[in-house]
C-alpha cells in the first residue's frame, strides 16, 4: 500500500475489517497491522480465506438472483468493502443496465478506491457515503442517497459480513429494522453473519476467548440470532444455510462443508 493513497488521519496501527478482508482476498489495499490480524485469525480458523471468497460469492449469486429474477433495479450495499472483481453495481448493470446502487461503508479506505464503485453504466448511476451501519438514520437521510435511489420502490438492502461486528444483538437487530422499515414493500434483504454453529467446542471455545481479549472483532450468531434479522420477510430460496449453500451452482457434494465456511447466509422479501 504506497504512503500516498493513506488518507490523512487515517491510523494504520490498527486493522480494520475491510482491510482484512481485501488481505484474505488476495487484495494490495491492506497494512502491516491487517496482515498480522488475518494471520492471527488464519491461524485458528485455517479456512477463513475460503470463507472470504465463499462470502463474496454469495453476494454476487444474491445481487444476480435479485436483479434477474425479482426484478430488482436499486441496491443499497452497506459495509461495502474494498472494490473487488465483481461489485454489486457490476453484477446487476449487467442484467439491468439502469441498475442503480449506493455504497456505503465505514473505512476511509473504502473512500480512496471510491472511483471504482462509480463506474457505472450511462443509463444507471451509483454514489458511495463514507458512513457505518449503527447509523441508519445519517445513511437514509443523506441527500445522495435520496438522489440515486428511489425508497417509494423497491430496494435490495445488502448487508454482508458487516453484522457480525456490531457486538450487541438488539443493538444489530434494530439497525436491521430500521433500515428495512424505510423500504416499501417487495424490497429485500441480503445478509450473512459468522457462526460458530458449525465449529467444534474447544476450537469454538478459543473464538469465543480471542474475541474477549479483543484479538478479533467478529462477533458470532447462531441461526436463530441470524433469524432475528428477517423477522416478517419472507425467506427465497433455501432460507437460512451456510452461504456456499444459497442457491449454489457446485454439486453439493463439491461445496465446502459447513464447518469450513463458518458464516450464514440469506436472502429475504418485504411483504
Amino acid at each position: 500500500m504506497s504512503d500516498e493513497l493513506v488518507p490523512p488521519g487515517l491510523d494504520t496501527s490498527k486493522a480494520h475489517p475491510a482491510r482484512r478482508y481485501n488481505y484474505w482476498l488476495g487484495g494490495k489495499d491492506h497494512f502491516a497491522a491487517d496482515r498480522e490480524s488475518g494471520d492471527l485469525l488464519e491461524r485458528h480458523h485455517p479456512s477463513v480465506r475460503l470463507t472470504a471468497r465463499e462470502n463474496r460469492a454469495f453476494l454476487q449469486r444474491a445481487v444476480h438472483h435479485l436483479a434477474a429474477e425479482a426484478g430488482i433495479d436499486q441496491f443499497l450495499d452497506i459495509g461495502t468493502g474494498l472494490p473487488t472483481a465483481d461489485n454489486t453495481h457490476e453484477v446487476a448493470q449487467r442484467i439491468n443496465p439502469r441498475s442503480r446502487v449506493v455504497y456505503v461503508d465505514n473505512d476511509p479506505m473504502v473512500g480512496v478506491h471510491a472511483r471504482a464503485l462509480l463506474t457505472s453504466t450511462p443509463e444507471g448511476r451509483t454514489c458511495y457515503l463514507q458512513e457505518d451501519l449503527r447509523n441508519p438514520e445519517e445513511i437514509l437521510g443523506d441527500p445522495q442517497l435520496k438522489e440515486i435511489l428511489d425508497l417509494d420502490r423497491p430496494v435490495a438492502l445488502m448487508l454482508i459480513a458487516v453484522l457480525h461486528f456490531i457486538a450487541d444483538h438488539q443493538e444489530a437487530r434494530e439497525v436491521v429494522a430500521h433500515l428495512v422499515g424505510a423500504l416499501p414493500s417487495g424490497s429485500y434483504l441480503a445478509a450473512s453473519n459468522f457462526t460458530l454453529d458449525y465449529t467444534p467446542p474447544e476450537q469454538a471455545a478459543v473464538a469465543l476467548d480471542m474475541i474477549a481479549k479483543g484479538q478479533s472483532d467478529a462477533h458470532p450468531r447462531t441461526r436463530e440470532q441470524f433469524g432475528d434479522f428477517f423477522s416478517g420477510l419472507e425467506l427465497i430460496g433455501p432460507g437460512i444455510v451456510p452461504v456456499s449453500d444459497w442457491l449454489s451452482p457446485v454439486p453439493a457434494g463439491q461445496r465446502p462443508t459447513a464447518a469450513q465456511v463458518a458464516i450464514y447466509g440469506a436472502v429475504g422479501r418485504k411483504p
